[in-house]
């Protein structure tokens, strides 16, 4: 496998730690984008090879990097019109997929080694179902702008993996947890809340088995739309109240979802309630490590406390 990746993010880097240890020459990774110079030193420093891309301009050495690839995963949210009293900026303030934006005749027709493309999306594509069990073959029905954008964004690789004839996997990404970035950081900053909306559940995923689900589909050269969810869709105020006790402290209080001060993105977020099979990534043959919130909240707790203590 010789990678390429739009957009070393959250996911998409823990995937690419996955492939080699850190003191192995990262030959397997063609080249990664960001969109900060600090970050792209960084990366470099590591033995990776990265390229400044925010979108609004192509970078020079993507198209020879493209050109060596053979797996090619895409983590670049498309850009959206910016909802009701929010705003966004740069790359995502223009409609459309920034990667094929530049790129879209060279990945179609001038990446002869390409075998597979992943593109990393969001159950946020299914909108609202009212609490029902959807899987990938259910009504998609957007109710925010960037889930719309998803879908075209899902549907415009679609296109072009089908003209270069490589199978395109589409992960449907649930909210997304996991070192740095879960219930524990929450409370120490004081920002966690439980939030009681009756009958509003959530599923999660952790973002080792983004990246576990990624070298099963990249490794097979699985094409399709995938659902890469926990298996327990639960009620949000749960899942504070279980870090909570796993941490020894107590709770925040619990609060109702009406009255609650929330970004326009956070309130958005529970405008859609669904609850959301894995059977077909699992069907596949992926197992997860972390089946529910539980078992991922049991494994972050160390770092909670290690950082209490210090």
């Amino acid at each position: 496998m010789r990678l390429f990746v739009f957009g070393h993010g959250y996911s998409a880097s823990r995937f690419v730690e996955t492939l080699k240890p850190a003191s192995v020459d990262r030959k397997a990774v063609t080249g990664v984008t960001v969109r900060s110079r600090g970050k792209a030193v960084a990366l470099a420093a590591h033995g990776l090879t990265p390229f400044v891309f925010d979108g609004e301009h192509p970078a020079d050495g993507i198209a020879p990097a493209l050109f060596r690839a053979t797996h090619l995963l895409v983590s670049i949210p498309p850009g959206h019109a910016a909802p009701a009293g929010a705003s966004v900026g740069g790359a995502n303030a223009r409609p459309g997929d920034p990667a094929l934006r530049w790129y879209a005749d060279e990945i179609a027709h001038g990446s002869p080694n390409l075998e597979w493309i992943g593109y990393l999306s969001t159950v946020g594509v299914y909108g609202d179902h009212e609490g029902a069990w959807i899987d990938e073959g259910s009504e998609t029905r957007p109710v925010s702008e960037r889930s719309r954008a998803r879908i075209a964004a899902e549907a415009a690789w679609q296109a072009v993996a089908k003209t270069r004839g490589v199978p395109l996997a589409i992960l449907r990404l649930s909210g997304i947890y996991g070192p740095g970035r879960n219930g524990f950081v929450n409370l120490a900053r004081g920002t966690a809340k439980r939030l009681v909306k009756p009958g509003q559940v959530f599923n999660r995923i952790h973002v080792d088995d983004i990246a576990g689900a990624l070298a099963l589909l990249a490794g097979e050269r699985l094409g399709g739309v995938f659902n890469v969810s926990d298996d327990e869709p639960a009620p949000p105020q749960d899942v504070v109240t279980h870090a909570a006790e796993l941490a020894g402290i107590a709770p925040p209080p619990e609060g109702e979802f009406d009255a609650a001060e929330l970004s326009t993105m956070a309130r958005s977020f529970y405008g859609e309630n669904k609850r959301v099979s894995n059977a077909r990534i699992k069907a596949a043959g992926y197992r997860f490590r972390y089946p529910t919130y539980r078992e991922g909240l049991a494994g972050l707790v160390g770092d909670f406390r290690s950082a209490q203590q210090g």
